[in-house]
């Protein structure tokens, strides 16, 4: 038990083991025990819902419930459908009941899924007659001003705009020194502030994520100011990584492809490059699981040639998260030069099937 500001324990507080063994209502064989614990009160009960993952088997959503927090519980196994599991249920003001939970899809991280609830004897079933359908019939949100998940962005901003809208996050917590839309109206701006010895390491990426089934994501960065030993553009971010973009070396530039694939990248092209600036593309191909990403460059940002070879995109616990495409400047030799972005534009659709 917490003190009331959740500042600590509460002495002489409740400290006790309130269900034992909570896993066994699913099987008694445990793989991963109960965990990702979200507790609701309704009608009288207090209702924690739990995953567990017995082995062999699949995630698995288990309810317990209780008239006094302290118990005594019983358990029910609520959903084994898939995989799709861990969360709670919301209601509406209409009195609509739903459970939200999530599913592991390989390379493009975890799904999240709305399905349908009700009450019966007072537990909470989930999904229809055991299962999660792949479609709701629910009305599209009124609102006004709230952002999507993900979106385009052409960096134009006015007074009173949000610098970077929620659909964006920094790959690390940012150095804000280093980061402008207002140095070059129109442009993201990225200055190197260190130096790097790989771009999981840069600390200024900006990120959205991918999204499947398909997804791409494009970009143009106007490449004058880097300096020897700089890269910028764009990568396929997860600890397996592609990137795409311009490195710099003895004054000379050239559209670059790394695959991150394995321990050591590998640099896998290398194309001179004689002009200001470069479209870069990334595609996403998450059907199925076949968790692919290609690479391509445009000089005129109509025609794309694809560039280096394929990445075999792997969900891996190190990052922990499904794949993000990212803006990239990071430095190799010297910090203190900079690119300019002009755009970021998704599609839900890839050019190679």
């Amino acid at each position: 038990e917490l003190t009331p500001e959740v500042s600590g324990l509460k002495e002489n507080g409740i400290h006790e083991v309130i269900i034992p063994n909570a896993s066994k209502v699913a099987s008694d064989r445990v793989g991963l025990p109960a965990e990702g614990s979200q507790m609701v009160k309704h009608n009288g009960y207090y209702y924690l819902f739990n995953i567990t993952w017995p082995p062999n088997d699949m995630r698995t959503v288990i309810v317990h419930r209780a008239k006094e927090i302290t118990g005594p519980y019983e358990g029910k196994l609520m959903l084994r459908d898939r995989g799709i599991a861990q969360g709670s249920i919301i209601d509406t003001s209409k009195g609509d009941w739903y459970a939200y939970m999530f599913r592991d899809y390989g390379a493009v991280g975890r799904i999240p899924y709305l399905m349908p609830m009700k009450w019966e004897n007072d537990w909470p079933l989930l999904g229809v007659e055991g299962t999660v359908p792949d479609t709701l019939d629910i009305p599209a949100a009124e609102q006004t001003g709230v952002w999507g998940i993900v979106a385009s962005d052409e960096f134009n901003r006015i007074e009173g705009d949000d610098p970077l809208p929620l659909y964006w996050q920094w790959n690390h917590n940012p150095d804000h020194r280093y980061w402008s839309l207002s140095d070059s109206p129109g442009y993201l701006r990225l200055t190197t502030g260190r130096t790097d010895l790989s771009p999981l390491q840069a600390r200024n990426t900006l990120t959205q994520r991918a999204f499947g089934p398909e997804s791409a994501a494009s970009t143009f960065v106007e490449i004058t100011r880097m300096k020897n030993g700089d890269y910028a553009g764009m990568i396929a971010l997860q600890r397996k990584y592609a990137f795409v973009g311009v490195k710099k070396e003895d004054d000379r530039y050239a559209i670059v492809m790394i695959n991150g694939e394995k321990d050591e990248p590998v640099e896998v092209a290398s194309i001179p490059l004689q002009q200001n600036g470069v479209h870069l593309k990334i595609e996403c191909d998450f059907k199925e699981r076949t968790d692919k990403a290609r690479c391509y460059y445009s000089l005129d940002g109509v025609s794309w040639t694809p560039i280096g070879n394929t990445l075999q995109m792997a969900y891996t616990l190190p990052h922990f998260m499904g794949y993000r495409f990212g803006l990239i400047h990071y430095a190799t030799k010297e910090s203190g030069g900079y690119t300019d972005f002009d755009y970021y534009r998704i599609e839900d659709q890839i050019t190679t099937k």
